[in-house]
């Protein structure tokens, strides 16, 4: 299915709307969907409306949820979402967070038991073009742990996100570093099993802990796989570093505390926002981002038909091709929405 991404974001927006969500909130959460499909990253996408129309069925994704501040100093504070949609509170966090750097130079914020707060990189996003630097890791509470720490074969982690974005000068785009800390996001293997298509190679292991790119064996209760950490020993300690940073320093629940299935997609996220104004010359900062920039693409290309790229580069380029072209949504995701949407009486774009 190729779909305009206005039209997606129309349906998905009457998808979100079937769970009692308000207008404002409806807007947020199929704006981030859709830009995430944009953006190259279809984990993140549409297809999530699968798990959130089952969570706020379940009472286990609550819209229209306001947060609990739980603490406030005045640069430091800690919010308790409540299961409300992430893409909306941890947003409002964000925007506090720029807010407050603003005034005093830096902002902490710990973000409690969000339900799922889809693509990190879109508060990154929202920084960079406020003028921040900002710094994002992230923790999943949901269910079995999928991810396999170094040198093991049985889940320890789950997917655990860091974001690091910096602001834009007149020459260059931001810097946007948005990664999962395993080798692929969970949700790239959904969409590949969805899709009937291979893993690429040192993604998985199977049951046995031999490697594969069966994406099914994921998906297998009996003889469940795992998916590797990037960088071996550095995604995995990576990986580890988030859960304690957005878990047990934030205070959210963390792959350790009973989530059974019926409690939905939980995520913690620690977020720093600095105004990087308050640590050089704002002339002098901008010309060494692009010096540096211009530095990095003036390598020689190992492979001609492949430039030198910058972190944001790729979600730039799907993008623009995206938005002229349409987006794909594989067959099965496709019929599960449109499942979803005939139990809800809702119109389904042609």
């Amino acid at each position: 299915m190729i779909i305009e991404h206005n039209t997606l974001k129309a349906f998905a927006a009457r998808l979100v709307a079937a769970g009692g969500s308000r207008p404002d909130e409806v807007a947020i959460v199929a704006d981030h969907l859709v830009e995430a499909n944009l953006r190259g990253h279809d984990s993140h996408g549409v297809g999530m409306l699968v798990a959130y129309v089952r969570d706020f069925e379940a009472g286990t994704l609550r819209p229209n949820q306001a947060p609990t501040i739980v603490s406030d100093t005045g640069t430091i504070s800690v919010w308790d979402a409540e299961a409300g949609y992430g893409q909306v509170i941890a947003r409002q966090a964000v925007e506090w967070a720029i807010d407050t750097a603003r005034v005093h130079g830096v902002a902490v914020n710990g973000l409690r038991n969000a339900h799922h707060i889809g693509r990190v990189g879109t508060y990154g996003e929202i920084a960079a073009r406020a003028g921040m630097v900002a710094l994002h890791f992230v923790n999943v509470a949901s269910g079995p742990p999928p991810v396999a720490p170094f040198r093991g074969k049985e889940g320890r982690f789950l997917t655990n996100p860091v974001c690091i974005a910096i602001p834009g000068t007149t020459a260059n785009e931001p810097i946007l570093l948005d990664f999962a800390t395993s080798r692929v996001a969970m949700g790239k293997v959904r969409v590949a099993h969805n899709a009937g298509k291979p893993m690429i190679a040192g993604a998985l292991l199977d049951h046995d802990g031999k490697p594969t790119n069966n994406p099914s064996v994921m998906y297998d209760e009996d003889k469940r796989g795992v998916v590797l950490p990037f960088g071996e020993h550095k995604g995995s300690g990576l990986a580890l570093v988030c859960e304690i940073l957005a878990g047990a320093i934030v205070g959210s629940a963390s792959v350790k505390t009973a989530t059974p299935p019926e409690r939905g997609i939980i995520n913690g996220m620690l977020s720093i926002v600095i105004d990087p104004s308050r640590l050089n010359n704002h002339d002098s900062m901008m010309a060494e981002i692009d010096a540096m920039i211009a530095w990095v693409r003036s390598a020689a290309p190992a492979d001609p038909d492949l430039p030198v790229l910058i972190a944001g580069d790729p979600e730039r380029i799907a993008r623009a091709e995206r938005m002229a072209n349409g987006i794909e949504v594989d067959e099965t995701t496709w019929g599960q929405l449109v499942e979803i949407a005939s139990r809800y009486q809702i119109a389904v774009p042609q």
